[in-house]
């Protein structure tokens, strides 16, 4: 009953950079589209993220995953986060808007001394340029890019153009991605 009323909540008033994805048929079923905090490597992305309640939730945190690969201290290869309130800090009384945001808030201010990616976590720590460039280049080719209403030169595209400009642009689009994964298989 509570996750269902914490969802309603979330559903009528959005958090900040934060769409819960409502699934009527599992209210414990829980997903959500973070957008990539401005003035991160994680800007312009939109990052699926999963909580899984366990069966004594609220007492117990849920877990929680990115969907969409990230290259962040705190976040596992295989998605997995790791922040304290989703452990020693774990109140019952803190709610799933709460988790949401303090994910969010990770992608601002990341914690490389508890790194569940050593390699993010050391390269965040020991050379802040070469970490910046590697996340920002994983959030272009993995994360959901905001759809713009311009072609790929640029030009507005509306009408009966749309449909042949979207296409253009999605080809430019793949191009880039291809691109981009060539350069960071050389890394």
């Amino acid at each position: 009953m509570r996750v269902a009323k914490e969802m309603r909540k979330l559903s009528s008033e959005p958090l900040d950079g934060i769409k819960v994805a409502l699934n009527e048929e599992d209210v414990t079923d829980i997903t959500a589209e973070i957008t990539g905090p401005e003035q991160t490597p994680f800007e312009g992305g939109v990052f699926k993220v999963k909580l899984m309640l366990p069966g004594d939730y609220p007492h117990a945190p849920p877990k929680g995953f990115f969907l969409t690969r990230i290259f962040h201290p705190n976040i596992s290869k295989t998605g997995e986060i790791c922040v304290n309130t989703l452990k020693r800090d774990w109140k019952k009384d803190l709610g799933l808007g709460h988790v949401l945001q303090v994910v969010r808030c990770l992608l601002i201010n990341p914690f490389p001394e508890s790194a569940l990616n050593e390699e993010a976590g050391k390269l965040f720590m020991e050379e802040y340029d070469e970490y910046h460039k590697k996340a920002k280049m994983l959030c272009e080719i993995h994360a959901t890019r905001k759809s713009t209403a311009a072609g790929a030169d640029g030009e507005a595209v509306d009408g009966e153009h749309s449909e042949k400009g979207q296409k253009r642009a999605s080809k430019a689009e793949e191009k880039r991605k291809a691109e981009k994964k060539k350069s960071l298989k050389r890394l």
